[in-house]
């Protein structure tokens, strides 16, 4: 996938009337190509006239997309703008991550086959959907368990990194924007 400069951003912000202002926010590109049950997707952070980019999925994987933790289906973030949506905690009690904080929307894949799919029913709500990452020792290959739904970065390096940056922004609320890939 072709990682979109701070211009291509910007202009595919505009084109869905996304606020492109703020000086900190995330930003996550979902692949057209959805392979399944692999880390094929981005997230970045924009910080100033900057961004930075890390390999990540935004799908579930193969685990949670055959085995159902929602009756529902598998939660996937519908692609959208969430402000204020996830704040600095801990995911699952156990490191520090990025976790929701308000509703966001999510379609809900129940057919229980390996890709994860945009569906008709969508829901909003607060759902446990956090930006994490995999592996805390090794860059991860496969999602499979790691993502139920949530934004999972494969490289623990990177996502310290990513921490990092959230830490150093003095923001309290973060922004979240999803997009599909359009390049």
């Amino acid at each position: 996938m072709v990682k979109p400069t701070i211009n291509q951003l910007q202009e595919e912000f505009a084109k869905h009337k996304y606020d492109f202002t703020m000086k900190f926010h995330l930003v996550g590109v979902r692949s057209r190509a959805n392979v399944p049950n692999r880390f094929d997707d981005l997230v970045g952070v924009v910080k100033d006239n900057e961004v930075y980019w890390f390999t990540a999925t935004t799908n579930a994987g193969r685990h949670w997309l055959l085995n159902l933790m929602n009756p529902k289906g598998t939660a996937m973030v519908v692609p959208n703008q969430y402000k204020n949506s996830w704040v600095l905690g801990y995911h699952k009690g156990q490191y520090k991550a990025l976790t929701q904080y308000a509703p966001i929307d999510v379609y809900r894949d129940s057919n229980k086959n390996e890709i994860a799919e945009v569906t008709t029913n969508i829901e909003r709500g607060i759902f446990g959907i956090n930006i994490h990452r995999a592996n805390p020792n090794a860059i991860s290959t496969l999602v499979e368990k790691w993502s139920a739904g949530c934004q999972v970065l494969n490289n623990p390096h990177e996502f310290a990194q990513l921490i990092s940056m959230c830490e150093a922004s003095g923001n309290k609320f973060f922004t979240y924007t999803l997009l599909n890939e359009w390049l």
